[in-house]
Parts: C-alpha cells; sequence; structure tokens
C-alpha cells in the first residue's frame, strides 16, 4: 500500500504532458498518454485493493503522509492519503469506471480538434477525484473539490465555439461556486468550534463537544449540504459516473457522523433527495435529447441522497455503487454509440433504429 501516491502521480503527470505539449502530439501518443496514465493508476489501485483485503492494515486504514501543508497557531492540515473501506471502494470506481471511460473516448473523439486538450483535462479530472476521495482531512478534500469543479467547467465547454456550449459551461461553473461558498462555510465552523478538519478527529471530537441538534453541528452540515448538492458524451459519462455526481454523496457519506449528530439536516438530505428524484423522472418526460433523457430518467443520486436518512448510511452508498458502473455504461453505449452511428451516417435516428422515427 505504499504505491497508494502513484494512484494520485499517474494522471497528474499525464495531464502535465498533455498540457504542456500544446497540441503538438499525435492523436496516437496523445491518447496512449491519456488512457495510459489512468490505465496505470487503475492498475495499481487494483493492486492495493488486493493487498487491503489480503493484509489488511492495522485497525482497518492506512494513512500516507506526503508532506505538511501548513501550520497556523495550532491548524496543522497535512497532505495526506487515507485509506480505508469507504475510499477503497472509490478508489476502484474512479480509477477503474474512468479507466474504461478515457478507453471509449480515445475512439468516440477521434478527428475532432483539441483531442489532447481533451485527455488534458479528462486526466486532471482524475487527478482531482483521487484528491477528493483519498484527503484525510476536509481542506484536502475541498482543493480536490475545486478541481473537479474546474475540470467539470472546462469540459463542458470543450466545444467552446458554440455559444449554448459556453453558456452551459458558464451555468455550471457558477452554480459549483456557489455550493462551493456553502461548503468553505462549513469548514470555518469547524476549524472555529473544533480546531480541526481532520475528518477521523472530527468524527472523534464533535460527538463529544456536541450534542444531537446542536445549533452549530446543525449550521455546520447544513453548510456542507449545500456544497454536496450542488460536454462531450465521454464527459457525461465521467461526471455522472466517476466523478462529479458522486462527489456530494461521498461528501455525506464521509461525514455522515457529523450529519448523524444534526437529524434536522440529515431529515433534510431525504427530503431534497426525494424532490430530486421526482423532478428528474417528470424533467426525462419532455426531452428530447438522448443524454438529456438519460440524465434525467436514471438518476439515482435524489435515491442515494434519500437512503443516507437512516442508519449508518449504506443502504445510500450501495446504491451509489450501483448507479456508478451503470450511468456510465449507459452514457457510453446508449449515448456514445449511438450519436457516433448517427454522425458516421449509419444511423438516421437516435430513437427506433428499426423504423427510424
Amino acid at each position: 500500500m505504499n504505491l497508494l501516491f502513484l494512484t494520485c502521480l499517474f494522471p497528474l503527470l499525464g495531464f502535465a504532458l498533455l498540457a504542456f505539449s500544446r497540441g503538438r502530439f499525435s492523436e496516437n501518443l496523445s491518447a496512449l498518454i491519456g488512457v495510459g496514465s489512468v490505465g496505470l493508476s487503475a492498475l495499481t489501485s487494483a493492486w492495493i485493493i488486493y493487498q487491503f483485503n489480503v493484509a489488511p492494515p492495522e485497525g482497518g486504514d492506512y494513512s500516507q503522509l506526503l508532506w505538511q501543508w501548513m501550520a497556523v497557531d495550532g491548524f496543522t492540515p497535512s497532505f495526506t492519503l487515507y485509506l480505508d473501506g469507504l475510499s477503497l471502494t472509490m478508489l476502484g470506481v474512479v480509477t477503474g469506471v474512468g479507466f474504461l471511460i478515457h478507453m471509449f473516448a480515445s475512439w468516440y473523439m477521434r478527428g475532432e480538434a483539441g483531442y489532447s486538450r481533451f485527455f488534458a483535462y479528462t486526466n486532471l479530472f482524475i487527478f482531482s477525484m483521487l484528491l477528493l476521495i483519498l484527503g484525510d482531512n476536509l481542506l484536502l478534500l475541498y482543493f480536490g473539490w475545486e478541481g473537479v469543479g474546474l475540470c467539470s467547467y472546462l469540459l463542458i465547454g470543450f466545444y467552446y465555439s458554440n455559444r449554448n456550449n459556453g453558456n452551459a459551461a458558464l451555468k455550471a461553473f457558477i452554480v459549483t461556486r456557489i455550493g462551493d461558498v456553502f461548503m468553505a462555510i462549513g469548514l470555518f465552523i469547524l476549524v472555529q468550534q473544533l480546531g480541526t478538519l481532520n475528518i477521523q478527529e472530527l468524527l472523534v471530537l464533535a460527538p463529544q463537544k456536541f450534542a444531537a441538534g446542536d445549533f452549530w453541528m446543525q449550521l455546520a452540515t447544513l453548510m456542507l449540504l449545500g456544497g454536496a448538492v450542488a460536454g462531450p458524451t465521454p464527459v457525461s459519462a465521467l461526471i455522472h459516473a466517476a466523478t462529479m455526481v458522486t462527489a456530494g454523496v461521498y461528501l455525506i457519506a464521509r461525514t455522515h457522523g457529523l450529519f448523524l449528530l444534526a437529524p434536522e439536516v440529515l431529515e433534510l438530505v431525504g427530503i431534497v433527495g426525494g424532490v430530486t428524484l421526482v423532478l428528474a423522472g417528470f424533467a426525462a418526460l419532455v426531452q428530447t435529447d438522448i443524454k438529456r433523457i438519460l440524465a434525467y430518467a436514471i438518476e439515482r443520486g435524489g435515491t442515494t441522497l434519500r437512503d443516507f436518512v437512516g442508519g449508518d448510511g449504506m443502504p445510500g452508498y450501495f446504491q451509489q455503487e450501483l448507479f456508478v458502473y451503470g450511468r456510465g455504461g449507459e452514457f457510453c453505449k446508449a449515448c456514445g454509440s449511438t450519436l457516433r452511428e448517427i454522425k458516421l451516417g449509419q444511423r438516421a435516428s437516435v430513437y427506433c433504429p428499426k423504423c427510424q422515427r
């Protein structure tokens, strides 16, 4: 498990190579670097998962200190990677599903302008998501969170010459920034009240200082919830499966012990999940774009949030795992392959290949 840092390093190196190439690499070389870096990360993750299951670390978790980030008046966050059952599961999801999506994108994006730029963005996306799930403190998680938000803006606006794509990217950026402000306020409250952002320390200190329903705990978790709920077809698969949509659910799962101290906010999580589920279902009925139909019709984020209300949140997290693998495949196969066939003139419609209407 000493190789844990490599899972983040490979995508970061891939991003650096592709970003500084400034489009001079051929499509084959760009695909080799972009797909290969995530593939190496996925192989490293598979080895770590094997080691974790064959010889579990003492206490059921493993920490790898990379370096001390800062030290300000007793506040000492560090770049430390933390691995337990929850982050291990997401590690397999992000690198495994991310690698398959990269493989699909290497074929789907052939001939498109900005081919190497696309893989630079997706490599940075994977790196940011890995920081988010492996960070042992909420500040490092927030750092990865901001990286994911930036990459979602870049990827949604990948075809920037089209004004509609630019507007969609801008809308996504503004909405996520609003959520980020709420999340930052929640972090400020936690530091002010508990003096740390280390997730494991928070889960121990919070029950000692706050009773269930305490005002400050309610406010901090409400701010975190505000952050949690807040392009090309492979981007749809990447954002909806391995990254952006799962990030908010992972945040709630990781800090579930804090949410248990704020029962009203936890109830709000269920309400938000239920409303999201109903609205998404109705919205799917009036869509005509195949990607929008799938995005709304298979909305499981609301179901996942709803299932976090009771118990230890494991039903919600199980729903999340089903959601991740299902949605990634559905976007790549149902949307990507169909749209590609239309582009090549092999299919005349996205509705019915037999009657072509």
